[in-house]
């Protein structure tokens, strides 16, 4: 017979086998988040009542041929940078607020139109914790996958958890976050619902300056796509993309090369949810290829961190609103898409609750057919499309193949072996 010890123990095994697995915290203490907002070229270190109404800093630029969003003086282009990143605690919560008026730290390319200063003043949640078991996005069909990341709006509705607040006085329904240069980061979308960069038949290609950055029709300045303009903005004249012949024979691969003197984890942004916007590289020599779900986003380390990553593949930064699935087509809006998601290792290590885990999906639209495993100078493996930019660096991966099927037979031996492991430490107690 078991004592009142021993019945208390069994009783607390059997408990623990009964919980779920889940991931530890995420980084984001206020020493995490000041280390983030400290990548931003800020012209002030305090949230102001009004952005646009504080001393920025001057950009000059030529003013010939191009629209100027401040003032004219004698042909030459002055205007205010103006840009707050500032952390705070709330209730416990860790809180991020961006404020910018949208223009760059450097000169650029708006030959007509509008060119026009902001007002984007939003906080939220800093890097908030969430998990590969419970899902933002799940997208089970090209249909609801197309819908989704290929509607211009997308980005107008974020997730409860990141506690987003706007204070702003500049509408953000195509907005997903401002760049560490407090310039915009739009929908990966066009007006017409479709990449604006690399269209399905019948579609209309659209132009940027070779920062990769444009004006919409009300004169908001933007990125669709990552550049190594944000973290290094360069000097002098900026031209057309059509005129840098390398941004021109491909604009993918042109926006990857951006980043050459910038092979590490680097940090470009912020995404109204929240989570940090990084460059094309995970680490040294070793870019993001692959690992990433459908909304661009991808746990990246063993204590469930996610991020959204830069890549040469739309939707190039963030897609929605993750974490999200794992499906094994792409969408329809574009003819520079993936054919299909796979899970980076870490992703299927938190799922599984193990480090040591090469297998796993909790839904039959996760299926993956590899996981990368990572390391320094590789680059991680691809399914992507051609126009997916070559990398110096040689590619390392280790496939472990994953179909929504085998979960049975998984969930059965995991049952089996906590069985077992009970009725050893029963026998070993007696």
């Amino acid at each position: 017979m078991m004592n009142g010890g021993q019945l208390f123990l069994v009783s607390g095994i059997f408990l623990v086998m009964g919980l779920p697995k889940t991931h530890a915290t995420a980084s984001n203490s206020l020493a995490d988040c000041q280390a983030i907002a400290a990548q931003f070229r800020t012209t002030i270190n305090t949230t102001a009542s009004n952005i646009t109404a504080t001393t920025g800093v001057n950009v000059t630029c030529a003013a010939t041929s191009v629209v100027c969003p401040g003032r004219n003086i004698s042909g030459v282009c002055v205007w205010q940078r103006k840009l707050s990143a500032v952390c705070r605690t709330v209730g416990g919560v860790v809180k991020i607020r961006i404020q910018t008026n949208g223009l760059p730290p450097r000169c650029a390319s708006v030959p007509m139109g509008t060119f026009a200063e902001l007002n984007i003043d939003f906080e939220v949640n800093f890097n908030p914790d969430v998990s590969i078991n419970s899902l933002n996005k799940n997208l089970t069909t090209v249909s609801s996958l197309s819908q989704t990341i290929c509607t211009l709006t997308y980005s107008n509705t974020v997730p409860s958890a990141s506690g987003f607040v706007n204070y702003g006085g500049t509408g953000l329904s195509t907005v997903t976050g401002v760049s560490v240069d407090g310039v915009a980061l739009y929908s990966s979308d066009s007006a017409d619902n479709v990449d604006p960069f690399f269209p399905p038949a019948g579609g209309v290609v659209e132009s940027v300056d070779s920062c990769l950055a444009h004006c919409q029709a009300a004169g908001a300045y933007h990125y669709h796509m990552a550049t190594g303009c944000m973290v290094n903005p360069p000097t002098g004249t900026i031209t057309s993309c059509m005129g840098t012949p390398a941004c021109q024979s491909n604009i993918a691969t042109y926006s990857i090369s951006s980043f050459s003197s910038y092979q590490t984890m680097t940090v470009i942004g912020i995404a109204k949810d929240g989570h940090v916007v990084y460059g094309p590289y995970l680490s040294a020599n070793t870019r993001v290829t692959s690992g990433f779900d459908v909304c661009n986003g991808m746990f990246y380390d063993s204590i469930g961190n996610y991020a959204y990553f830069a890549t040469s593949t739309y939707p190039y930064m963030v897609g929605c609103f993750g974490p999200g699935n794992y499906p094994s087509f792409g969408p329809n809006c574009t003819t520079n898409g993936v054919s299909s998601y796979n899970m980076s290792s870490y992703a299927i290590a938190l799922l599984n609750g193990s480090n040591n885990s090469t297998t796993a999906s909790s839904s039959s639209t996760m299926s993956s057919s590899s996981s990368t495993v990572l390391s320094s100078n590789s680059t991680i493996s691809s399914n992507s499309s051609s126009a997916s930019s070559s990398s110096s660096s040689s590619t390392a991966s280790t496939s472990a193949s994953v179909t929504a099927a085998r979960l049975p037979s998984i969930s059965v031996r995991l049952c089996i072996n906590n069985i077992l492991l009970l009725f050893g430490i029963i026998i070993v107690m007696f």
